[in-house]
């Protein structure tokens, strides 16, 4: 198969990744999964599509279903292209390479990364677009860089930069690098996380990449939910603010970029439709360049039942564009109360920093807290939870959900598990 050089992703090599994945046997060291899977590999599970509960999964089992993914794809994939905008979604929020192919088949441009770590997971599969959504001056990070774009003409990287002194960092650790490295300034909001505070930085950095031999200034990045992910007015003029800084910023570089194509982008999963309607429909005459819009929302692909259920553009004010892909099962341990029910689910299973998680039918209740091991479920009227039995749950912020299970299976309507979808964390 001859694989297009400015292709996203090299497909043989990921293929060669994810068989070697497949012919993989399972053991015990799979939470969730049922144990006469020990043993056997996952292309052997996945060929007999087996019902999931009927063969005896150990509870608690994180699950992804598939119709939900496929729509979430599909719906993301149609709102960018009406809007003109392109997506680079968060590697971050799955690190799975299997799920990546997905968003990338659906016609994402990269993958968006946070660590020179994880972009080496998407590199073993053959990922040719990465976006590395922070600074980068580790030295033994950006001599694996230099050698992977050396190694690769097809690899496309950009990072930011948010100071002189991490230009000279870079410059240094990449001299003797026969390809210059992508960066985009980056402009940050008061009492944020990284990137340039004042007009003054952001330009004078930019200069300075602009004076780099090892360098190439090809864009502005932000983040406009550094602050807050809520709805309220406060933040929403934060994030207008901080997005009109963002296109004044391109506006003003327009003569300093060393590429006709230049690259502006922001857009986590809150307020991408804020970043869409600010950072486009730019004046012509813009020293004769073409600007490109990327978001680089992540979870979109599961979506969830608790802070992006209320948050998302797509499903605010009770819209459905969005349906949550991931759930987690867990039995009922004990009854100790009359309205309390114990499960078997807990911190190293579900995520808790940005909400707890969500009782599904049939369970009737609201989970109130959690232990290490254990979920404490608040009975509401007409609440069955009998013992041994088994009860279903949305989450809330899907980022910290995935790195706590290494194998999920992906289950249609009628719980048969059509995949089994591996993380690198």
């Amino acid at each position: 198969m001859t694989v297009p050089v400015n292709a996203p992703i090299d497909m043989a090599v990921y293929r060669t990744g994810v068989r070697a994945l497949s012919d993989q046997p399972l053991d015990w060291s799979f939470k969730g999964i049922p144990a006469r899977w020990w043993g056997r590999t996952p292309a052997q599970i996945v060929a007999q599509r087996p019902e999931l509960f009927g063969a005896g999964a150990i509870g608690p089992v994180c699950v992804l279903r598939d119709e939900a993914l496929t729509h979430n794809l599909q719906t993301m994939a149609g709102w960018c292209r009406d809007r003109g905008v392109e997506l680079a979604p968060h590697g971050k929020t799955h690190m799975s390479p299997q799920l990546a192919a997905r968003q990338l088949a659906a016609g994402a441009c990269a993958v968006t990364v946070a660590t020179i770590g994880q972009a080496a997971v998407y590199r073993a599969f053959g990922v040719r677009s990465l976006v590395l959504a922070n600074e980068l001056v580790d030295g033994a990070g950006l001599r694996w860089l230099a050698a992977e774009l050396d190694r690769d003409p097809g690899l496309r990287f950009v990072c930011w930069v948010d100071s002189v002194r991490g230009v000279e960092l870079m410059s240094d650790a990449l001299a003797g690098a026969r390809r210059r490295v992508d960066v985009c300034v980056e402009v940050g909001m008061p009492h944020g996380r990284t990137g340039c505070r004042s007009e003054a930085d952001t330009d004078e950095v930019a200069r300075a990449v602009v004076n780099s031999p090892r360098l190439r200034l090809v864009g502005v990045a932000g983040y406009e939910a550094a602050l807050s992910q809520t709805l309220t007015a406060e933040a929403v003029a934060a994030v207008t603010a901080h997005l009109a800084q963002l296109r004044a910023t391109v506006i003003r570089l327009s003569a300093l970029f060393e590429t006709d194509d230049v690259l502006v982008t922001a857009g986590g999963s809150t307020y991408f439709d804020d970043v869409a309607e600010a950072l486009t429909g730019w004046p012509s005459g813009l020293s004769g360049l073409s600007v490109r819009t990327v978001l680089r929302s992540g979870c979109y692909l599961t979506h969830d039942h608790g802070l992006y259920a209320n948050t998302s553009p797509l499903t605010r004010g009770g819209r459905t564009g969005l349906r949550p892909a991931l759930e987690v099962h867990a039995q009922v341990v004990s009854r100790p109360e009359p309205d309390l029910a114990i499960l078997t689910m807990g911190r190293r299973d579900v995520p808790f920093d940005q909400g707890l998680p969500v009782a599904l039918a049939p369970a009737a209740g609201t989970v109130t807290k959690l232990n290490d091991q254990h979920a404490y479920l608040e009975l509401g009227p007409g609440g069955a939870a009998g013992v041994g039995q088994w009860l279903r749950f949305g989450i809330s912020h899907p980022c910290t959900l995935f790195d706590k299970w290494r194998l999920l299976p992906v289950l249609d309507a009628d719980d048969r598990v059509v995949d089994l979808i591996r993380t690198f964390f």
